[in-house]
């Protein structure tokens, strides 16, 4: 049986996933914050063993890895937050917030996990499109997913000699409990299902980049080759913003 090791599958796109490989027969390891949540995972399915801790606490999540018999080949690091700024204005203490979790909860996890990295491992890092291009409100969050994407493309440059595989996934809206908290249109909104289904087909056919939907990231992948000055035109244009 093939084991897949799941960053924040309490909620969201990490709970799907971890539902659908265990479906597919996968032992899963399902990590997450929420208790009661991870525990109706498990109970969810005999194939799905839970572990608890932050990952944005270095301790935890060296101690949690430590205790695994075993760490899967394939692991899909997925934990992520949002949070918006209001106006422009720069609030430090929640871009620490958001880079805690999206950032150097990434780095924790791969910081734990990297010894056992050989020719086998295939890594999958969860970013978004929020990091092709600028957004209104989005300093924090698109900040924090454009240095995800940074690792993880840097990363397989320089695990190549080990053999292992990274794969950037870089999803657009997806309707879970940190979208649920946006009070704006997301277009082309796509469900953890979706999402989920996306995500795999992509690890199993060996696919370096994930993005989806098509429609929507390909729109942002060109206003991305724009000039810069075109670039705030047109998103300006796109959200409204006069």
């Amino acid at each position: 049986m093939a084991n897949v090791l799941i960053t924040g599958a309490s909620s969201g796109i990490g709970e799907q996933l971890a539902k659908d490989y265990a479906i597919d027969g996968w032992r899963v390891i399902a990590c997450g914050q929420s208790e009661e949540r991870l525990r109706m995972l498990q109970e969810s399915s005999n194939n799905i063993h839970t572990i608890k801790f932050s990952v944005t606490d270095t301790d935890e999540v060296m101690q949690a890895v430590a205790k695994l018999p075993q760490i899967p080949k394939l692991i899909i690091l997925n934990a992520g937050t949002c949070e918006y700024i209001e106006h422009g204005r720069i609030d430090i203490a929640l871009f620490k917030r958001v880079f805690d979790v999206n950032v150097f909860g990434l780095l924790n996890c791969i910081q734990a996990l990297q010894e056992s990295f050989d020719v086998n491992t295939h890594l999958v890092i969860v970013g978004s499109t929020a990091s092709y291009i600028p957004l209104p409100r989005a300093e924090a969050y698109g900040a924090s997913k454009a240095a995800v994407a940074y690792i993880a493309n840097t990363l397989a440059l320089d695990l190549e000699h080990l053999g292992v595989k990274v794969t950037l996934v870089s999803p657009g809206f997806v309707k879970t409990p940190l979208t649920d908290k946006n009070d704006f249109a997301m277009p082309m909104l796509v469900t953890p299902q979706f999402a989920s289904q996306k995500i795999r087909q992509g690890i199993a056919t060996g696919k370096t980049e994930i993005h989806f939907p098509f429609q929507f990231s390909l729109i942002l992948k060109l206003i991305r080759l724009l000039p810069s000055s075109l670039q705030l035109a047109v998103i300006k244009r796109m959200t409204g913003r006069k």
